[in-house]
């Protein structure tokens, strides 16, 4: 049997690149139905992006503005979202991974994640990656504070896809993330193995 390499057998245990989702009796009220695809989770702790919340009214338009960045007429489908609680001043793209600069952090074989200005340019001229999310802020947690929560019955997850990441259907993205397990939201209960 061929032994992993280490970088393989510091991941076993880890989400990287899977989807979290919180449960229906999620206390904290800005994760309450969400999907967050995770970028990172290690013994260092874990961050990832919101993907089915928008960040109320800023277009990609208005941000290419406010940053002075000019060029074609901006895409109007590239929406912005709530990434998350932590440095909501701060703009994450996730996208797949066709597209990748020095700064760009891979996270696997089909997406990765760039936080510089010049991937927002790409988008504008419509250079950039095939796939795009647009995010403000993200979700952030420290040492072993995930995995805590994930035992507390707080998150489920599910194997990402680019579909479910990348498509526009916010409303009922949390559903169908959970239909990925295999079973209904309506079936779902805080008390899991509580008698």
């Amino acid at each position: 049997m061929d032994k992993p390499d280490d970088q393989d057998a510091e991941d076993i245990g880890y989400l990287t690149g899977q989807l979290l989702v919180a449960m229906p009796t999620m206390a904290d009220p800005r994760f309450e139905r969400s999907v967050i695809y995770l970028c990172a989770h290690s013994s260092e702790g874990a961050m990832g992006l919101v993907v089915n919340k928008l960040a109320g009214s800023l277009t990609f338009p208005d941000l290419l503005e406010q940053l002075g960045i000019d060029g074609p007429e901006a895409r109007e489908d590239i929406r912005v979202h709530f990434g998350g609680p932590v440095e909501t001043g701060r703009g994450f793209v996730l996208h797949s991974a066709d597209y990748l600069q020095d700064s760009s952090l891979q996270v696997n074989d089909a997406f990765a994640l760039t936080a510089t200005v010049d991937i927002l340019r790409d988008l504008a001229y419509g250079s950039g990656p095939r796939q795009a999310l647009l995010a403000l802020g993200y979700a952030g947690w420290g040492p072993g504070q995930l995995d805590q929560e994930i035992q507390k019955n707080g998150w489920l997850h599910v194997e990402a896809d680019e579909i479910l990441v990348f498509d526009g259907g916010l409303e009922d993205k949390w559903e169908r993330a959970i239909r990925k397990l295999g079973f209904d939201a309506a079936m779902l209960s805080g008390d899991a193995g509580h008698a």
